[in-house]
């Protein structure tokens, strides 16, 4: 078990070994506990779970390609109304 030193302003360094099985990273957020006579630190997700869709991998690629069509003006519209917008799509050859 690998022993960690309290530093000045009482900061600690948790160890390679255990930062990489819990698979956390600067930034992360860690909720501390007391249990008999011991602190238990736990990895917390700040990510809503009905969010976490948007932080896929999948997501995350149809959000950069939307980006760079935008960016190439590779789009359809804007629509004064919605009947323009739907005579387009059906129309569209995408």
């Amino acid at each position: 078990m690998p022993l960690i030193k309290v530093r000045q302003n009482f900061q600690i360094t948790i160890p390679n070994s255990l930062r990489k099985y819990l698979k956390i990273g600067e930034g992360d957020y860690l909720e501390a506990e007391r249990h008999n006579g011991e602190i238990v630190l736990k990895p917390v997700k700040m990510v809503q779970p009905d969010q976490a869709y948007f932080y896929t991998k999948e997501w995350q690629e149809s959000e950069a390609e939307a980006d760079r069509d935008i960016a190439n003006g590779d789009v359809l519209g804007p629509f004064d109304n919605i009947e323009d917008a739907l005579r387009t799509l059906k129309t569209a050859k995408i």
